[in-house]
């Protein structure tokens, strides 16, 4: 992979090449010091991955991240030295298209001290290779959607998540009739501080989903491990960590597949902006069986990677610019 480095620190910078070297397929094309000098060497040079930080002098990193998404869009991952302090800003930085965040890693670090880095570049040059496109139509629906009141709001989503996600939910109402469950592609590190910042958005409780619980009316669960999120046949919550093959954990696909196959009530899935493909065979399936469908459109997502996706195998009965996306499960819900 071509890989690019933006830090204003020599050692991390150097901590960076050290990593990387690990891997003899990784080849470091340019290094920046700062968010403005990326975007231009991005324009110049476009890489296929940016390990981008956040705190910089001149641009930071999630004005960086933001027009580099605008104008040269590619793969990019933070990389900073405390995630924690900064919680906040490496939301913005994935609300505009940033894959995943990680800790820098620190000189000198052996092997297992830099694997969550290399794992998740590994992850990305999977996400990267699995972009190719996909021709089909959905098939009718199997059957009447469900007549039950309580209904299950399956929401999936990855790079630009974040900010699509606050934006949807702070359209709901406080008595949103509904229960809604978010798979959103996050390190299970990060999760908690991904459910708080959700909650100050918005006026719905968020918090993470309990393995054993049920969805619950007028409450957010964010799948909260790096093990999948899935039904079981009695409407409960499970952790799985098959299938073991997929890219990212939680899987989309897994959550939506469960409730197109065990979900005995009314439902509606809505796939949101991310890198790939994740969530559009779910989100067909969960068409097949009856079940309105959502997709975001090209022009309102930050990546418009899963939702191309889905809308070009038919997944999607609707496709929605952001902004109206929550108005319309209102309607349906009532």
């Amino acid at each position: 992979m071509k890989i690019a480095i933006v830090n204003d620190q020599t050692i991390a910078v150097e901590a960076l090449r050290r990593a990387l070297a690990f891997e003899a397929t990784h080849e470091i094309v340019w290094v920046a010091n700062n968010g403005l000098q990326a975007v231009e060497y991005a324009t110049r040079q476009r890489p296929d991955l940016i390990l981008m930080d956040l705190m910089m002098p001149v641009m930071d990193g999630v004005e960086a991240t933001r027009l580099i998404m605008q104008k040269s869009p590619c793969a990019i991952i933070i990389v900073t030295s405390d995630t924690n302090r900064h919680v906040s800003r490496v939301f913005d930085a994935m609300g505009h298209g940033a894959l995943d965040v990680v800790n820098t890693p620190v000189v000198g670090g052996d092997r297992v001290a830099i694997e969550p880095l290399l794992r998740k570049i590994h992850n990305v040059g999977l996400l990267i290779g699995q972009l190719e496109k996909r021709n089909g139509t959905a098939s009718a629906a199997t059957h009447q959607t469900p007549t039950s009141t309580k209904t299950l709001i399956a929401i999936g989503a990855s790079a630009g998540g974040p900010a699509a996600l606050a934006m949807l939910l702070k359209e709901l109402p406080k008595n949103f009739n509904a229960a809604i469950v978010l798979v959103q592609h996050v390190d299970q590190v990060f999760a908690v501080s991904m459910a708080n910042w959700l909650a100050t958005q918005c006026s719905l409780p968020v918090r993470l989903a309990k393995d054993g619980e049920e969805p619950e009316i007028g409450t957010v669960l964010l799948a909260g491990t790096n093990h999948h999120v899935s039904l079981l046949r009695t409407g409960r919550l499970t952790y799985t960590r098959e299938p073991l093959t997929l890219v990212y954990r939680p899987s989309v696909d897994v959550f939506f597949e469960s409730v197109a196959s065990l979900w005995k009530h009314k439902a509606i899935g809505v796939l949101l902006t991310g890198m790939g493909r994740d969530g559009a065979k779910g989100l067909k399936m969960m068409r097949e069986q009856g079940f309105l469908t959502i997709a975001q459109d090209e022009k309102t997502s930050a990546v418009y990677g899963m939702p191309k996706a889905a809308a070009a195998i038919g997944a999607a009965m609707e496709i929605l610019p952001l902004e109206q996306i929550a108005k319309r499960l209102i309607q349906v819900v009532g």
